[in-house]
C-alpha cells in the first residue's frame, strides 16, 4: 500500500539557522535536490477554504519545468498530517493545466515562487525554502500510512527539536501566509492570462 499521507512541520529560518543546517546536513545527512519552483494556490481564493479554514489545499506548480497537480486533503496549520493526491505532466504544458483550471471554474489565486535545497536526515526531507527577496522556513516532512501517524508526527518533531528548530504554532504560522501573500506572493487572475506569462513561467527549468 502507498504511503500517501504527508505528516509536515515547518518554521522559520535565519540565514544562520539556513547554514548551520546545511553544515549539518552535509556531513551527517544526504543532499537530495534543489528546486527552483511556481505554483498557483487556489484553495486562498475558494469559498468555505481560504487560509486559516482550509481543507482542501487545491494547487498547480512546476519544479524545475517538471508541471503537477496537487491536492492535499485535511486542515493545516504549520503541523500538517495530509493527505497527498499528486500527477505530474510533461514540460512545457504547465499553461495547458492552467487553462483545464479556468475551464473548471478555478480562476483566481496566489502566484507564489519559492526555491529550495533538500536533504534528507534521519529518515526525514528537510527543506530550506527561499521566498525569494523576502525570507526563509523549513520543512521537515515524511511520507507514512495513515496507521503510522501519531508515531512520525512525534519522531519529526523531536528531530526537530534535537536541531533546535522552532516549529510554527497554528497562529504564527497563518499570520505568515498572510504577510507572505501581502509582500510577496501575487494574485494570479485568469482573465489576464497573456503571453507574456506564458514565457516568463515556462522559463523556468533546471
Amino acid at each position: 500500500m502507498k504511503k500517501d499521507i504527508e505528516v509536515e512541520l515547518r518554521g522559520r529560518l535565519t540565514h544562520d539557522d539556513r547554514d548551520q543546517l546545511i553544515e549539518i546536513f552535509k556531513h551527517d545527512g544526504k543532499y537530495v535536490t534543489t528546486k527552483e519552483r511556481i505554483m498557483i494556490d487556489y484553495s486562498t481564493f475558494l469559498e468555505g477554504e481560504g487560509i486559516r479554514d482550509r481543507q482542501k489545499d487545491i494547487r498547480l506548480r512546476m519544479t524545475n519545468g517538471v508541471p503537477e497537480i496537487m491536492i492535499k486533503l485535511g486542515p493545516w496549520g504549520g503541523v500538517d498530517q495530509r493527505k497527498e493526491l499528486s500527477v505530474t505532466t510533461e514540460p512545457g504544458t504547465f499553461n495547458t493545466l492552467v487553462e483545464i483550471f479556468a475551464a473548471l471554474g478555478f480562476l483566481k489565486g496566489m502566484m507564489c515562487q519559492r526555491n529550495s535545497v533538500v536533504y534528507e536526515y534521519k529518515g526525514i526531507e528537510f527543506s530550506m525554502v527561499e521566498v525569494p527577496h523576502h525570507s526563509w522556513y523549513f520543512e521537515a516532512e515524511k511520507m507514512v500510512h495513515e496507521r503510522d501517524i501519531l508515531q512520525a508526527t512525534e519522531e519529526v518533531t523531536r528531530v526537530c527539536n534535537e536541531l533546535g528548530l522552532e516549529v510554527f504554532s497554528k497562529e504564527d504560522f497563518f499570520a505568515y501566509i498572510e504577510t507572505l501573500n501581502k509582500e510577496a506572493n501575487t494574485v494570479f487572475d485568469f482573465n489576464a492570462f497573456s503571453a507574456e506569462y506564458h514565457i516568463r513561467h515556462e522559463s523556468l527549468r533546471d
